[in-house]
C-alpha cells in the first residue's frame, strides 16, 4: 500500500517509525520540513507539499496539533483537488466531534472515505505500538483498514462518523481529572511524611490503581515533566470537551475546574511541560 502521513511532532515521530516497519510505502511530510526530513534515514519519503504527499495514495494518516490544523490541511484546495477518490483519511489526531464529522461529510462529496481514529497512550505507547485506538466511520471502511490501525495498537470500532472523537472526549476527561486526583493524593501523603514511591507500590492492583497513577504519579515524585502529553495538549482536549459539552447542553463541573487549572499553566508559560505539571498548580493551593 502508498501511505501518507502528516504530522511529525511528539506522537507522529513514533507512530511513522513503526509504519515504516511494514512493507507499504510511506511518504511523510510535515509544515515545517526538516522535521520530516530526520525520518528520511528509517526510509520514509518526504513530500516537500501536500499535493505530492496526497497523490496516488491508499491511505493518508494526519497526526497533529488540533482543529484548526487538521481543518487546514483536509480543506486545502492542494488536498482536496489532488487526492483520489476512494482514497482512506484517518484522523488520528483529538480534535471536537464536530470537527470530525464535518470532515468526513467534506470528503463523502468527493468519494473519499474518512475515520476519525484518535488514540490515548502517550509518546510510550506510540514507541510500543500498543496505543488505545478508537475509531468512528463506516465500519466497513474501518475493517477494509483495520491492519494499517492496528501497527499503531489496538484499534476498536465505536460507532459511526465521530464516535471516535466523542470517545476520546470521555477518555481526556478521565485522564485530566484522574492526574488532579493523584496529584492531591502525592501532596497528602508527602505531607503525612511517607515514602511515596512505597505509596504507589501499596496502591498497585487496588480500586485506585491505574496507569496514570503509576506513571503520572512518579513523574511528580520525580519531578520529570519532560514531554509525553503537554500541557497544551490537554488544556485543548478539556477546552473542547467543554465545547462539545455545551452544544449538548450538558454541565461537567469537574471537568471546568480541571480545564482552569490547565489554563492558568498556560498562562503561566508552561504549555510544552508534561500535563502531569497539573501537580505544580494543585500545589500552588496550599
Amino acid at each position: 500500500m502508498k501511505i501518507g502521513f502528516i504530522g511529525t511532532g511528539l506522537m507522529g515521530v513514533p507512530m511513522i517509525k513503526n509504519l515504516l516497519k511494514s512493507k507499504n510505502k510511506i511518504s511523510i511530510f510535515n509544515r515545517t520540513i526538516k522535521k520530516a526530513q530526520k525520518l528520511s534515514k528509517y526510509g520514509a519519503i518526504v513530500s516537500l507539499s501536500i499535493d505530492q504527499l496526497v497523490k496516488d495514495k491508499d491511505v493518508i494518516i494526519t497526526m497533529l496539533t488540533d482543529d484548526k490544523a487538521v481543518n487546514q490541511i483536509i480543506s486545502s484546495k492542494k488536498f482536496l483537488q489532488n487526492i483520489n477518490k476512494k482514497t482512506t483519511v484517518i484522523d488520528m489526531s483529538s480534535t471536537k466531534p464536530i470537527t470530525a464529522l464535518n470532515n468526513y461529510k467534506k470528503l463523502k462529496k468527493k468519494g473519499v472515505y474518512f475515520l476519525d481514529a484518535p488514540v490515548s497512550g502517550g509518546t510510550k505507547g506510540a514507541e510500543d505500538a500498543s496505543l488505545a485506538i478508537m475509531v468512528g466511520g463506516d465500519k466497513r471502511i474501518f475493517n477494509k483498514n483495520l491492519k494499517v490501525l492496528q501497527i499503531f495498537g489496538n484499534p476498536n470500532y465505536v460507532g459511526k462518523s465521530s464516535s471516535g472523537q466523542a470517545t476520546k472526549l470521555a477518555n481526556q476527561i478521565i485522564v485530566g481529572i484522574t492526574i488532579g486526583a493523584v496529584s492531591e493524593s502525592i501532596i497528602l501523603c508527602k505531607k503525612l511524611g511517607l515514602n511515596l514511591k512505597n505509596v504507589l507500590k501499596a496502591l498497585e492492583g487496588g480500586w485506585a490503581d491505574s496507569k496514570i497513577l503509576q506513571t503520572h504519579g512518579l513523574r511528580m515524585i520525580n519531578n520529570d515533566f519532560r514531554p509525553r502529553g503537554k500541557v497544551s495538549s490537554q488544556l485543548k482536549d478539556m477546552e473542547n470537551i467543554l465545547i462539545t459539552a455545551k452544544m449538548n447542553k450538558l454541565n461537567l463541573p469537574l471537568s471546568k475546574i480541571i480545564r482552569n487549572m490547565y489554563k492558568q499553566l498556560s498562562k503561566k508559560g508552561y504549555n510544552n511541560l508534561d500535563h502531569s505539571y497539573l501537580f505544580k498548580e494543585i500545589k500552588n493551593y496550599f
